[in-house]
């Protein structure tokens, strides 16, 4: 496992070196999978791959200085701020049944319910939703892709393959500004589904979660 520390970047440099790492691997057939930390400075709305942009406040984000990108992965808008970010690359041979996307979520998950059982905050995994929701924002949908706390979104992910590869990039709440984000994706967010660390515990900063990741993975060979 190559562990790459937590760093703040601007949107457009944080995409542009998920992007770089999965091209890298790929060329290079690295077998080793890499994990990155980041942050985000300013903050920045991404939107998935393939999803419309008509529904963001351009306005809104020019007027409170944020930026907007779009990921190689899909899945729905995020609102990146207050939060703790990684992305995961690596060979799906090396995951059980990786071709299966369930199965490499599940995998990939499992890192982050391990970590955060350290602490005793102990995470599942989310279900698909019993309906299609229309909901721009991406943390108010949760399915097999996800993380969850005592049943609310805690941690959402999403991927995409390349000659064999995956890249997995995913945002962990730390806290949210509600009356942003609905006024940012135009539309009314059922916050009861969705948690952040600030409401699982307060005591527990970022830099506190990034260095669990560097114990835990001191311990990992693959």
């Amino acid at each position: 496992m190559k562990f790459i520390d937590y760093k703040i970047y601007t949107g457009k440099e944080n995409m542009q070196i998920d992007s770089d790492i999965l091209e890298s691997c790929t060329k290079n057939n690295t077998v080793e999978p890499v994990f990155r930390l980041y942050g985000w400075k300013p903050a920045c709305v991404s939107l998935g791959r393939n999803q419309d942009s008509q529904f963001i406040n351009n306005e809104l984000l020019s007027k409170n200085g944020i930026d907007i990108v779009r990921r190689l992965t899909g899945g729905r808008a995020l609102l990146h701020d207050m939060e703790l970010t990684y992305s995961y690359v690596t060979p799906a041979s090396i995951i059980p049944n990786g071709e299966n996307i369930t199965a490499s979520y599940e995998f990939i998950s499992q890192i982050w319910i391990d970590i955060f059982k350290e602490i005793d905050i102990n995470l599942t995994i989310g279900g698909l939703p019993r309906y299609i929701s229309h909901n721009n924002y991406c943390m108010s949908l949760s399915t097999g892709a996800d993380l969850c706390w005592n049943g609310k979104k805690f941690i959402g992910s999403a991927q995409c393959r390349k000659n064999g590869y995956i890249l997995q990039h995913g945002s962990i709440l730390i806290d949210y500004n509600k009356e942003l984000i609905e006024e940012i994706f135009r539309e009314n967010t059922d916050f009861s589904k969705i948690v952040t660390l600030k409401e699982i515990d307060n005591s527990i900063t970022i830099n506190d979660i990034v260095n669990l990741c560097k114990n835990h993975f001191r311990d990992i060979i693959l």
